[in-house]
């Protein structure tokens, strides 16, 4: 089971960010109405989206493909979460600059003319946020691997969910253990 951390990161190093927020509200969000970058965003409003139809323009992607794609390109340390990569990918449809079509029960999503011409149209925008992800990418190569600090994520939150679901007992408490004891051991062999 794949588990995706939470949205209370304080900068590049960690957390989701949606269009341009910490949290995935439509339009921003929390009342921040002010022009350009506020300080730990990676994307201004509607750069998320520039960035999706832009992958989708180099070559067919289902949502999972997005999501590890733009995780890649920033070293790690921003994986937008299915509940920002979806919804997008619905409004591109919606806006006919995508289609849609069942690839071995996934959705695969390719761009159309429409979102060619509106990637042509919004190229400046695009462009930018590239620059941006690049240069997050090349300040944070070389430091934790981003498949590591995902995994550690994922563990922090299977735990505090597996916690805040009651009461363990004494052998669930023995087996939780037993795993993290098993995992620190084969970290350290590795």
């Amino acid at each position: 089971m794949r588990h995706r951390h939470s949205d209370h990161g304080r900068d590049f190093g960690r957390g989701s960010f949606a269009d341009g927020d910490f949290r995935h509200e439509p339009g921003g969000g929390r009342g921040h109405h002010r022009r350009g970058r506020q300080s730990g965003r990676l994307f201004d409003h509607g750069e998320l989206r520039l960035v999706v139809l832009a992958l989708i323009a180099e070559r067919p992607r289902h949502g999972y493909e997005i999501i590890k794609e733009i995780e890649d390109r920033v070293a790690g340390t921003y994986s937008p979460s299915p509940g920002v990569i979806y919804p997008t990918l619905t409004m591109l449809e919606e806006l006919g600059h995508a289609t849609v079509a069942e690839s071995d029960g996934k959705k695969l999503y390719a761009i159309t003319a429409n979102g060619t011409d509106y990637l042509a149209a919004n190229r400046a925008a695009l462009d930018q946020a590239l620059r941006r992800m690049q240069s997050v990418n090349t300040a944070h190569s070389g430091g934790p691997a981003p498949e590591i600090m995902r995994a550690r994520e994922n563990l922090k939150l299977a735990l505090r969910l597996r916690e805040g679901r009651g009461p363990l007992t004494e052998q669930q408490v023995r087996d939780i253990a037993a795993a993290l004891d098993a995992a620190a051991v084969a970290i350290e062999r590795s």
